[in-house]
């Protein structure tokens, strides 16, 4: 018989209660967040030998905690209603529970469920909605992830919906069953989400096959373009069967090698292709002048491939994405028009572009290590893409260093912001890319083969990681690589202007 998970959930008053931690280290820190983010007027006791720094900080600001730096003590569990033992030490774990059992004590044992007559389960809050997750003490990190899950499927504006029924339910008349049957009526809109979920597949497979068909029709565009303009009709075969002594096997390599690291950090960071690609193009020698075409060319397939894949691995927001793409687009278009007749200023554009996404890149570390907030509203989203398209086309890159770095630092979902603004970041590159072929007449296919193919290997990859890098390691990412391209970027650009000086 398949074994079901038979723990009864409640949720419990605790700020009732009388809580004795046991454990000054880590897993004591963890336990002690968990109950002050939970319920922060709880009278909790800590006992430990060695108590860290972090817990005494924590204690600090909470008056109902206190601390007794010591071996624990059965006698510890006077007047206690609650016992949490944070210890790594088996047997230490194992004598507390049994005194705890002698004395009807309930205990929760980090990390040893036979010794537990509780589990702490991983918290997802909104306002007043909470909902507790248990695996029946098998894997902690799974519930952890389904933690993250549901905390950005679920809308923050689920407890003002909340308020408003509770405002309802004042208001209605009758007895019980009455008002059951009427609020069951009103809320059924909030389980028709599964059909919606449903009617949606369509247009997923719409905006993946938009991917496929603009890609396609680029391809076909700069490959005619390539044939015609470069391999004489009545010479055709006799050039394609040629072409191999045209191609340098270590610059291909070299260029491959480029691309994937490129599309990695772009695709799993949501930023960084264009600087990472332009600064190791020069590093081998390829000649400034030419360096923008090919990363712009290669950026069309790679984010391409990059985009779908997002798509394809759910990671994508349709109401971020949609808000992003058009403006983006339009700015692009914009961006690369003004850089094939003004390039010359595209330089004072990077010079407050890199100040300003030098203090995102802080900004977004000191997040990472602060306590998580509801998510801040991001407004204007469609100026802010605007503005990284504009930036990306006309000064070579800045659409991932001002887009993802805004909407991360305002503590959105990194899973989704990195996928939404990947998907439209083709669109975009795609706008750009068109643009400069019109006005140039030319872009380099052959140039960028090693490129494009190192970037189309690495974007699937990246785009199924992001799912899976955990937030705090994401956020510090982010930030770090902002900070260094950002330097990069500004140093280049002062450079470039006392040299023109």
């Amino acid at each position: 018989m398949e074994q079901s998970n038979t723990l009864f959930p409640v949720f419990i008053k605790l700020e009732k209660l009388r809580l004795l931690i046991v454990g000054g280290g880590f897993i004591g820190l963890e336990k002690l967040q968990a109950v002050i983010n939970n319920s922060p007027a709880t009278s909790i006791t800590l006992v430990g030998l060695s108590i860290s720094e972090e817990i005494k900080n924590i204690s600090a600001n909470y008056p109902n905690i206190t601390l007794h730096e010591k071996a624990y003590h059965i006698s510890d569990l006077e007047n206690k209603d609650l016992v949490i033992a944070a210890v790594n030490d088996i047997e230490l774990a194992t004598i507390i529970a049994s005194d705890t059992k002698q004395k009807g004590i309930l205990i929760n044992a980090a990390d040893k469920p036979d010794l537990c007559d509780f589990y702490l389960g991983s918290i997802v809050k909104k306002g007043n909605l909470k909902i507790a997750i248990s695996t029946n003490g098998k894997s902690p990190t799974i519930a952890k992830r389904v933690k993250e899950m549901m905390n950005d499927i679920l809308p923050d504006q689920i407890d003002e919906l909340l308020n408003n029924m509770q405002a309802y339910r004042n208001q209605l008349k009758g007895d019980f069953e009455n008002k059951v049957s009427t609020l069951n009526e009103v809320t059924k809109t909030l389980v028709a989400k599964q059909q919606d979920l449903k009617e949606d597949q369509p247009e997923q497979k719409k905006w993946q096959n938009i991917v496929k068909w603009c890609l396609l029709a680029f391809v076909f565009m700069i490959v005619g373009h390539a044939l015609f303009s470069y391999i004489p009709y009545d010479k055709i075969v006799t050039n394609i069967q040629t072409l191999p002594q045209y191609i340098d096997t270590r610059s291909f390599m070299l260029m491959c090698i480029a691309g994937f690291i490129a599309q990695m950090t772009d695709g799993s960071l949501g930023m960084g292709y264009g600087t990472i690609s332009t600064t190791f193009l020069l590093a081998i020698g390829v000649p400034p002048a030419i360096v923008s075409s090919r990363v712009h060319s290669a950026r069309v397939f790679s984010s391409g491939v990059s985009g779908y894949s997002h798509h394809r691995f759910g990671n994508i927001n349709k109401k971020l994405f949609l808000a992003l793409v058009i403006p983006g687009a339009l700015g692009a278009i914009l961006g690369a028009t003004l850089a094939v007749y003004a390039k010359e200023y595209s330089t004072y554009v990077r010079i407050p572009l890199s100040f300003y996404t030098i203090y995102l890149g802080y900004y977004i570390i000191r997040k990472a290590f602060g306590k998580r907030l509801a998510n801040e509203k991001v407004k204007r989203a469609g100026w802010l893409a605007a503005a990284g398209g504009f930036l990306d086309a006309f000064a070579g890159g800045g659409w991932g260093a001002l887009v993802t770095s805004t909407l991360i630092s305002k503590r959105k979902s990194t899973r989704y912001v990195i996928g939404s603004v990947c998907l439209a970041e083709f669109f975009v590159v795609f706008a750009s890319a068109t643009t400069f072929f019109i006005l140039l007449k030319h872009i380099p296919l052959f140039d960028v083969l090693g490129l494009i193919l190192g970037g189309v290997i690495a974007a699937p990859i990246a785009a199924k990681l992001v799912g899976k890098i955990p937030v705090k390691k994401v956020l510090i990412g982010v930030g770090v690589l902002v900070i260094l391209t950002s330097t990069n970027t500004l140093i280049n650009s002062i450079l470039k202007l006392l040299h023109h000086k």
